[in-house]
């Protein structure tokens, strides 16, 4: 079983920067493929970026492709978000997720287990 916890979102204007993490319960956070979705009002949850368990391969949305940057500290049991350059159209809710199997998929029904989300929303 494994808790995840997100923070760091919040009310911010285009063209700026956020770093959302998510804090991990358990001693097996690192056994975990680590990805982030967003959803936001009337549309499907969508992938963002996925990091495998050992942080050495990485996968992004193409709509975030250059702006967001994902990373864990598996000694922290945290996987971090780093988003520049901000458009109004990634506001959403965004959720981490844990993936078992290390797959580094975009499919969210992959995923073992969800956090609660965090909003982010970017003004124009």
């Amino acid at each position: 079983q494994v808790q995840l916890v997100e923070s760091g979102g919040g009310l911010v204007q285009a063209g700026g920067s956020l770093r959302l993490s998510c804090a991990a319960s358990g001693r097996t956070f690192s056994t975990y493929a680590m990805g982030w979705f967003r959803q936001a009002p009337g549309k499907e949850r969508e992938f963002v970026a996925a990091i495998s368990r050992s942080g050495g391969s990485r996968s992004y949305a193409d709509s975030v492709k250059g702006r967001f940057t994902i990373s864990r500290d598996n000694a922290k049991n945290t996987v971090y978000l780093q988003m520049d350059s901000l458009k109004p159209e990634d506001t959403a809710v965004y959720y981490c997720a844990a993936d078992y199997a290390n797959r580094l998929t975009s499919w969210y029904a992959s995923y073992d287990y969800w956090g609660q989300g965090t909003q982010v929303t970017v003004s124009s």
